[in-house]
């Protein structure tokens, strides 16, 4: 690739400047001495928090010029010809005066050049300290870029909006002691529901929205799986990832889909499945949660309930996804407890739990999700399975969160609270 491209794509952003941009929750180190790792799924806002990266460098008088910003995904890159090093050796001739030590190094999508890792890695050993990358690949940057660096490197996961900054993105003020404000957030709850959080999103016309989220589905199927793992079974792989999206919520089986897949006469070996399976974790469409057991190694190879990345998403691609409204929002639930950072698993022996959370290997809380509780016998069968939860892993309260419900009470010494779940996404504005 010719270095007057990339003098181009360089001086372009440097005239241009850092867009304007909203800060998110999750904060990200820009001081570490280490590789700053930024791994999501596609259209996440993983660039998106590099520009925050950069704004925060500037309030720091880092200088624009001293940050160089390169997105790899520009539609002027040949990958196939790339040379790494003419980014280094571009930036070094439009800025011979700079010393390289103190600049700021952001590469977006980096994992589409191969040998990007000993790049990245020469980089930090000879030139900076100050290097970000970003990928749509979970596994490639955090197993190989810790395992080339050995433990040079600091990894963030990026997620599509949670509740609290899909409200913060749409300027609503979060104060339930205003009925106003109230009202607002159970609306807007209502729409993260159904339509997900990716950020680009919230300004799109609802009428257009299912359209680019099916564009997003497709770009994962065919450019971060089929091009990527160089898988040649196109049209099977695109039926187990919807497979995977339609069991959302549920326990997911491969020999169940195997076998359907076989009886419509296509040939596949069931290792190739559990490959696809990996696949679909790694590029963060689906997450594999386990059941629980007292056994780690059990518990590694359990079978596992599916939940699909972001809700919008799954309704684009499943008709059926936001009809059933306790899948969609026993879903949302277990996003909002994997972007605060939580260790998830599900119970399910003589009675079931949906999440059980996970500290220093114990358990610490319970929960059950049911959209509406007033039918008696769910709440019945919800409140049952938390009660022998509670008592098995010696825990004093259980939650059952819902649609709109709202109650208190004890059964045999222990606490079931049943509360809304945007009121337990937001429970720090409850105080």
């Amino acid at each position: 690739m010719r270095k007057d491209i990339i003098k181009n794509l360089i001086t372009d952003f440097h005239e241009k400047g850092i867009p304007p941009v909203k800060p998110r929750l999750l904060e990200i180190s820009v001081n570490s001495k280490k590789i700053i790792a930024l791994t999501g799924v596609r259209r996440s806002g993983k660039t998106f928090q590099l520009y925050n990266v950069m704004n925060r460098l500037i309030k720091q008088k880092i200088k624009l010029k001293n940050i160089l910003y390169f997105n790899f995904e520009d539609e002027r890159i040949d990958e196939n010809t790339f040379v790494l090093n003419n980014i280094i050796e571009s930036y070094q001739e439009l800025y011979p005066e700079i010393n390289l030590g103190n600049c700021y190094f952001l590469f977006d999508e980096i994992q589409n050049i191969d040998g990007w890792e000993k790049f990245v890695r020469r980089i930090y050993e000879q030139i900076s300290k100050n290097i970000f990358v970003t990928g749509s690949n979970s596994k490639m940057l955090s197993r190989e870029i810790s395992t080339s660096l050995r433990g040079r490197s600091m990894n963030y996961e990026i997620y599509p909006l949670n509740f609290e900054e899909y409200l913060n993105f749409l300027g609503i003020e979060i104060n339930f002691n205003s009925t106003r404000s109230n009202s607002a957030i159970i609306n807007t709850f209502e729409k993260f529901l159904s339509g997900g959080g990716f950020p680009e999103l919230i300004s799109v016309d609802s009428k257009i929205k299912d359209r680019v989220l099916q564009e997003y589905f497709n770009v994962m199927i065919f450019r971060d799986l089929i091009e990527r793992y160089d898988i040649t079974q196109t049209a099977i792989l695109k039926y187990f990832c919807k497979r995977v999206i339609g069991n959302s919520s549920k326990e997911f089986s491969v020999n169940k889909i195997y076998n359907e897949i076989k009886s419509q006469g296509y040939k596949i070996s069931k290792d190739t499945i559990y490959e696809f399976q990996n696949y679909v974790e790694s590029i963060y469409l689906a997450f594999f949660i386990p059941k629980y057991s007292h056994s780690i190694v059990k518990q590694e190879f359990s079978k596992k309930k599916v939940y699909s990345i972001d809700n919008g998403l799954a309704a684009s691609v499943d008709a059926f996804f936001i009809k059933n409204k306790g899948t969609a929002l026993e879903n949302l639930v277990f996003l909002e407890l994997i972007k605060s950072g939580k260790k998830v698993v599900y119970y399910s022996n003589n009675f079931e739990c949906d999440f059980l959370l996970m500290e220093n290997e114990k358990v610490c809380e319970a929960i059950q999700v049911c959209f509406d509780i007033n039918d008696s016998d769910t709440k019945n069968r919800e409140e049952k399975g938390l009660i022998n939860v509670c008592r098995e892993f010696q825990l004093k309260r259980g939650l059952i969160l819902t649609i709109y419900d709202e109650q208190k009470y004890t059964v045999n010494g222990i606490t079931i609270e049943i509360i809304p779940v945007y009121k337990y996404i937001l429970k720090k504005y409850m105080a």
